[in-house]
């Protein structure tokens, strides 16, 4: 499973509130139940929390989401992993991020304005082992990949 929104010819479907979904078919489709359902359905993908996260294309300015993967550390900030399925290319989110940290998340019925920024050095083995123990397949990503994959840490400003 890869969460990752590199990019894709489908058409993108942009909500009433101007929010552009993920390219990727099987993650727009689930951006879209998520949505509907105010987060109740599909927030668990095989037995992984999910939540939406929401940046500003750092080229366009548009709000963009994606449906990601997510762990919380011990003192309760989301952890995200910029994989990109191993992918040579850093996923679109992640780069809007690093444009501009301040993002929208909704964990389940839960919406709100965080704070997104990439893990320090030290801060990144102990929450790459986080994130590998929810979801193994991270370390073979970080094995095809041609990159190190980063690590984002989120802090809510409520």
């Amino acid at each position: 499973m890869s969460f990752s929104d590199g990019g894709s010819d489908e058409p993108q479907r942009t909500d009433p509130g101007g929010v552009v979904d993920s390219p990727l078919g099987f993650v727009a489709e689930h951006i879209r139940r998520y949505v509907e359902s105010g987060g109740t359905e599909t927030e668990v993908v095989d037995g992984l929390d999910m939540l939406l996260l929401t940046t500003r294309g750092r080229r366009s300015g548009k709000r963009r989401r994606t449906a990601l993967v997510y762990g919380l550390d011990e003192e309760g900030r989301y952890v995200l992993v910029a994989s990109n399925g191993g992918a040579p290319a850093d996923p679109a989110w992640y780069l809007n991020l690093v444009a501009d940290g301040e993002v929208e998340l909704q964990v389940g019925p839960d919406r709100f304005v965080a704070r997104a920024r990439r893990a320090t050095a030290e801060e990144k083995p102990r929450l790459w082992h986080l994130m590998t123990s929810l979801w193994p397949d991270y370390d073979a990503y970080q094995a095809k990949a041609p990159r190190e994959i980063p690590l984002v840490v989120v802090e809510p400003l409520r």
